[in-house]
């Protein structure tokens, strides 16, 4: 385990789904405690509201992320919370402004680079076709057919463990290798750099499709902080204003 905390400018990480039982929550505390920033952008979906509508799931671990999170502001990090669908609850509060010491709750925000270069911080679900009204029940049945997965692959994760071999995602390994999700997603992709190019933005920060980025589409740096769940991914800005892609599971993997 690494022994030394890395301090970068900001960290972002989103879909973390504590109150499901494929949180990566342990991975994500072993983060939390080696990795520090001036600020913390929590991209949405952080806390699962769908899952938990369906039956309450709260180990300790998932306790242990909030308390390394609260113990991150009190350490004078800035917390900015921005909402996703799957902690939609919190939307209709936002208006409020709410703001609990150094954590703020938006819908999404604004965010300036060490190079001057404006980015636009939103979970992303807005962009997904599926989120309209009349489809997501869609959603929900694909959530339970999800979570299904996620447990299929908990359970082989820890044959897995036993043999002496390295974390792997089934789902995300069916994800990209279907293609139907790949075209999903470079679609998802490539509307999201169109709406930041068309607000002026010199790039687009989000969530929401389990799939981390660092890219340019076009002229738009497009990011996408990827997840817990799948992938225990974050990105970060260094204080030289370089961008990273952490994928904390290979890191623990290589200690």
């Amino acid at each position: 385990m690494p022994t030394k905390v890395k301090k970068y400018r900001t960290i972002f990480i989103s879909d973390t789904h504590l109150g499901t039982k494929g949180c990566q929550a342990d991975l994500l505390i072993d983060f939390l405690k080696n990795n520090t920033a001036k600020e913390l952008y929590l991209v949405g979906d952080i806390v699962d509201g769908w899952r938990m509508s369906r039956g309450i799931y709260w180990p300790n671990s998932h306790s242990e992320v909030i308390r390394q999170i609260l113990k991150h502001s009190k350490n004078n990090t800035k917390i900015r919370y921005i909402t996703g669908n799957h902690d939609e609850a919190l939307r209709k509060w936002t208006n409020w402004h709410l703001r609990f010491g150094r954590i703020r709750i938006t819908n999404s925000r604004d965010y300036t680079s060490v190079e001057g270069k404006r980015y636009l911080v939103t979970h992303g679900d807005m962009f997904d076709n599926l989120m309209r009204k009349d489809l997501k029940w869609i959603m929900h049945v694909g959530d339970v057919a999800y979570n299904l997965l996620i447990w299929l692959n908990t359970k082989l994760n820890w044959f897995r463990k036993r043999l002496g071999l390295k974390y792997w995602s089934l789902s995300k390994f069916l994800k990209d290798k279907t293609k139907q999700a790949v075209s999903f997603m470079e679609g998802f992709e490539v509307q999201l750099a169109d709406y930041a190019k068309q607000k002026n933005y010199d790039g687009v920060i989000c969530g929401h499709i389990h799939n981390a980025k660092n890219k340019m589409i076009g002229d738009i740096h497009y990011i996408n902080t990827g997840d817990w769940v799948e992938s225990c991914t974050a990105i970060v800005e260094t204080h030289d204003g370089e961008w990273q892609l952490i994928d904390w599971s290979e890191h623990i993997d290589s200690q």
